[in-house]
């Protein structure tokens, strides 16, 4: 077969996979400024909470997050009486949103936490609350600083989505292991993909960087 024939039912799930990506990465930066900023409060309770959230999605895997999502949650909402099945798009989606929102917290975190102490001193000389010097202070030189590792766990969700494949969610590693079983010509099978994730990748890379610049350009704006 031609490799041109090949590329409908890929690029069908290459769409999934754009999804599953943009949905995933905005929901885990989402989590990850709520649960970094947690973790740096003065509160214990949240600080509790978010330090549980943290090291639980970082310190397993995701592919267990995955399955734990999609067939064991299920199974446990069966045993209490509710209906807590998760359609195959939105199991993936928490589940990578939360492994990158568990290792995003962490960049907030340091990015916080490495704003000069004495900054602080004279907002609070300034008669600054706590949530002031936060949003004043700490996040418009925190955020910048945050950009290129919130830009390699983008690309790292990304690469990460093909897992969804094991919940037959239909994207881009699914369809070509079916365009695969089918045709049996691995060769151009993989090589395809290689070079579409790659592909989305550099655009994803793009994208990032002039999210990166625009940021640079709102910090320079507000000094």
């Amino acid at each position: 077969m031609n490799w041109l024939s090949y590329m409908p039912p890929l690029l069908e799930g290459a769409w999934v996979t754009i999804q599953l990506t943009v949905y995933s990465t905005i929901l885990g930066a989402v989590c990850a400024f709520v649960f970094g900023i947690g973790k740096v409060s003065g509160n214990r309770l949240v600080r509790g909470v978010a330090i549980v959230f943290i090291e639980v999605f970082r310190g397993t895997s995701l592919l267990v997050q995955l399955f734990w999502l999609y067939f064991a949650l299920p199974l446990l909402g069966q045993a209490i009486g509710i209906d807590l099945r998760l359609p195959p798009v939105l199991a993936g989606t928490l589940a990578l949103a939360l492994n990158i929102g568990a290792y995003g917290a962490e960049v907030v975190r340091g990015a916080i936490q490495a704003v000069p102490p004495a900054q602080h001193e004279a907002a609070k000389a300034l008669d600054f609350t706590p949530r002031q010097i936060l949003w004043r202070i700490s996040l418009p030189q925190a955020i910048p600083e945050m950009m290129p590792s919130f830009g390699n766990l983008a690309i790292q969700n990304l690469k990460d989505t093909a897992l969804v494949s094991l919940i037959s969610l239909g994207d881009l590693a699914f369809r070509a292991e079916q365009v695969r079983n089918f045709t049996q010509d691995s060769v151009t099978i993989y090589t395809l993909l290689l070079f579409m994730y790659f592909g989305m990748a550099l655009v994803l890379t793009a994208l990032m960087k002039i999210l990166e610049n625009s940021v640079g350009r709102w910090r320079a704006g507000r000094s």
